[in-house]
């Protein structure tokens, strides 16, 4: 292969419209714009969703939803992701380096789903109140 002999995919490139190139070309004249009209003219347009002064489409419809900035900033930690925790106390950069929480998170909760097995020191993170009973139960101890 070499530098110079490099083409293109054929039919990747279609040959561009000639407009304006007289009768014979088929786009002469008006050059497929039609007659008249704001599509005729050079730099006319509409604006996205204009419907000609209708009511647009967006502006009919009802407004719905609520999209919360601040839902993902508190992680949800499962009880037996604890399990595989390292020893001593356990905090957000802790929970972070494991990787169980993102890294984007401001806070994390402990949530109960599953069973822990073994002891564990929570310090600045949150727990529910049977996320807390079973820490407690485990032996171990919830800091906020």
């Amino acid at each position: 292969m070499k530098m110079n002999t490099l083409k293109p995919a054929p039919g990747s490139k279609p040959t561009a419209k000639r407009l304006g190139r007289g009768i014979g070309s088929g786009l002469g004249k008006t050059s497929g714009r039609g007659h008249k009209g704001q599509s005729a003219r050079a730099g006319g347009y509409h604006k996205v969703g204009f419907e000609g002064g209708q009511m647009p489409l967006q502006r009919r419809l009802p407004k719905f939803g609520f999209l919360s900035l601040t839902a993902n900033d508190v992680a949800e930690v499962r009880l037996y992701q604890l399990n595989c925790m390292p020893e001593g106390v356990i905090d957000l950069a802790v929970l972070k380096g494991a990787g169980i929480v993102p890294r984007t998170a401001k806070g994390a909760k402990v949530i109960v789903r599953g069973v822990l097995d073994r002891a564990v020191a929570l310090k600045g993170v949150g727990a529910s109140a049977g996320a807390r009973a079973a820490i407690e139960a485990a032996g171990g101890s919830v800091e906020s």
